[in-house]
């Protein structure tokens, strides 16, 4: 936050009533005496409430939102002060300190997670997981699935050939049965997520949770998750070291123009007009039957206003219209939404702006490098160039780039720096080849916006990620293999990059709660943008709700969405040929591993055995924390579900373990 910004005055719009201001005032005076050694831990909203005497909130939406934004932030380590003007709300301040820092982000993570842990359908999950149920001739349940550390740390200990101990492989989440457990695969992989320090989340988009788990161990104990989903949209670091950034982009092809960027440039323009389906434009007298005042202003104007009409519709939604079974083939009754049709119309009018000026240089010259040449010489055309770079990264973004969005190791494997064997096996051939199988069908926007069957690349070309702490990661740094490990034909360096540092937005220190409150106030007030957290309608729903409730208050959006962290971008290309893979420029990507070799996991497992678990397992200090792992009463194994401190722990004798013998 700038110096300019420090402060943010809290006041509540001009609706508020008297008693709402008043009650806001006892709020902030409350507020402002919390001891900053006692945030972090989640403020109890309601006792605040109640000393504030703010009443029945559900009546006063406008201090419902301000109040439970406020104490959230306070929660985070956001300060009140007053002065003449009134009270003010200022940011928490970092020294520097790398334990301080992790321990607010800490703070910041744990709301969302520890109010997650309490509701009372994930209590009952977690239960459902924890309690025995007959699995064949066997009593388990999930702690069949952790491995005890003194287990481990004795094999280790005693083994001649490591191999035989610890025996990783992946196996993709699919709604399938565990044959060992007979737990579903996905509620095994939500079980140990909700292990991981911050809230588990499901977003709109691709995903593929992956499990690595041991064969070595009786039920396959689970070693680590991962999980590759759509990727954030821009960043910046991540654009500017593929080369894929629009200004960077257009400064190489300028210098180095050839028929093959021409090519490609001039295919973009026609192939964005064609794979927009416009039978209803026409009908409804948008676009001339004959196209042949496509180009003109009018038309361009047409559709803009179209877009407009229908965006409004799709967000009053009084008459929204969603189809689901996207396996059939009702991409036209897909199309012809209101969501659909808003998003054709608009890209119809910015594919026809580019036609009518760029497209004109390609079929005036005799080939592409001469019409390329020509455009980059022509102000206007040269901002159409633009526009195309952008329209084609952010089709391919979501589609040769993915992010691994979750990547850990659980207890005792995550003392053998096992997060790294997670992390190397989650770009592994066998990943990329389930994922290009999964993906290999039309998909949902592209055909929505076609009316007609539209399949899109499928094979990724790099897979980005981020540290939870700016002052690094140990589970990303250093982690880099020979290409060969996975297939590669040379000893090219493969792993994740750190390609920048970036101070991102989010929404992780708000609690649901709050969210649900500002939402509400959006819609009261009578929001012309309606959030319906459907697929198509943009990224990140949680964060656009957020955003419009912050803008009714009249408070600084940008300002309070800044969740104060910075963050490491890693990137682990896959590809030699990344930048024009990745626009779409070479059909085919250059792999830097063999995408079908069989046996990989074994290789990766060697691998990772020799560089990083065995000197581990040799260390005393790792020794005493495997150990610490155990399936025994109580049950103290940092791979369960922290629910509370205060939970009854599950006895011993309700599950099937080796450890029980123990007793």
């Amino acid at each position: 936050m700038t110096d300019e910004s420090k402060y943010v005055p809290l006041s509540l719009p001009s609706k508020a009533t008297r008693h709402e201001r008043r009650a806001f005032a006892r709020l902030c005076a409350i507020l402002a005496q919390v001891d900053a050694n006692t945030v972090g831990s989640g403020l109890d909203h309601d006792a605040r409430e109640n000393a504030a005497r703010l009443g029945n909130l559900y009546e006063q939406p406008i201090l419902a939102a301000a109040a439970h934004t406020l104490i959230d932030l306070v929660d985070q380590g956001w300060t009140i002060t007053t002065d003449k003007v009134g009270p003010m709300l200022s940011p928490p301040t970092t020294n520097g300190d790398r334990d301080t820092e992790k321990a607010r982000i800490r703070r910041q993570e744990h709301v969302r997670r520890d109010e997650q842990l309490r509701k009372p359908s994930v209590r009952r999950f977690i239960e459902s997981m924890e309690r025995a149920h007959q699995h064949g001739d066997e009593i388990v349940s999930v702690f069949n699935l952790m491995c005890d550390g003194r287990d481990l740390a004795d094999a280790l200990a005693s083994a001649d050939d490591p191999s035989t101990v610890i025996q990783p492989y992946v196996q993709v989440v699919e709604n399938s049965i565990c044959e060992l457990t007979g737990f579903r695969l996905h509620d095994i992989w939500r079980y140990f997520r909700h292990t991981w320090s911050n809230a588990y989340a499901t977003v709109p988009g691709r995903s593929m949770p992956i499990l690595i788990r041991d064969a070595a161990t009786k039920h396959h104990a689970v070693i680590g998750l991962a999980s590759i989903s759509s990727p954030v949209v821009q960043i910046a670091e991540r654009d500017t070291w593929i080369g894929w950034e629009t200004d960077k982009f257009l400064a190489a092809i300028e210098a180095e123009p050839t028929e093959k960027v021409g090519q490609w440039l001039a295919q973009r323009i026609q192939t964005q007009i064609d794979e927009i389906y416009v039978a209803d434009l026409v009908q409804a007298g948008v676009l001339e039957p004959s196209g042949a005042n496509a180009d003109t202003a009018d038309t361009v104007a047409r559709l803009k206003a179209d877009a407009e009409r229908y965006r409004q519709k799709h967000h009053r939604g009084s008459t929204l219209r969603v189809v689901r079974n996207i396996e059939s083939d009702a991409w036209v009754e897909r199309a012809e939404t209101y969501l659909f049709r808003s998003k054709r119309s608009a890209a119809l009018a910015e594919a026809l702006e580019i036609a009518g000026c760029l497209g004109q240089h390609f079929k005036r010259e005799a080939n592409a490098l001469a019409g390329l040449e020509k455009a980059l010489q022509d102000p206007k055309a040269r901002a159409q160039i633009r526009r195309v770079i952008r329209r084609a990264r952010g089709e391919r973004v979501g589609t040769v780039v993915a992010d691994l969005t979750v990547c850990g190791a659980v207890a005792p494997y995550n003392t053998l720096a096992a997060g790294k064997l997670v992390g190397a096996l989650a770009v592994s051939p066998k990943v990329l080849t389930a994922y290009r199988e999964k993906y290999s069908r039309p998909s949902e926007i592209a055909s929505a916006m076609a009316g007609r069957a539209i399949e899109r690349e499928a094979r990724l070309s790099f897979i980005g990620t981020t540290s939870l702490y700016g002052t690094g990661s140990s589970q990303y740094n250093r982690l880099f293999w020979p290409s060969t490990v996975m297939g590669g034909t040379t000893e090219a360096k493969m792993g994740f990059f750190e390609l920048g540092r970036s101070r991102s937005f989010g929404t992780s220190h708000f609690s649901d709660e709050t969210v649900n409150a500002l939402v509400r106030l959006s819609q009261l007030n009578g929001s012309l943008v309606r959030v319906n957290s459907i697929f198509g309608e943009g990224v990140s729903p949680r964060l656009r709700k957020v955003r419009l409730g912050l803008a009714a208050l009249g408070w600084p959006t940008n300002e309070l969405l800044k969740h104060g962290r910075e963050r490491i971008v890693y990137g682990a290309p896959l590809v030699k040929n990344l930048r024009a893979f990745s626009l779409g420029i070479d059909q085919e990507p250059d792999y830097l591993i063999d995408p079908d070799l069989e046996g990989a996991d074994e290789k990766v497992t060697a691998w990772w055995l020799d560089r990083w678990a065995l000197r581990r397992a040799s260390q005393p200090a790792v020794q005493e924390s495997m150990r610490s792992h155990r399936l025994v009463r109580p049950v103290r194994h940092g791979a369960r579900v922290p629910l509370s401190q205060d939970d009854e722990l599950l006895p011993i004798d309700e599950f099937d373990t080796p450890a029980a013998g123990d007793l």
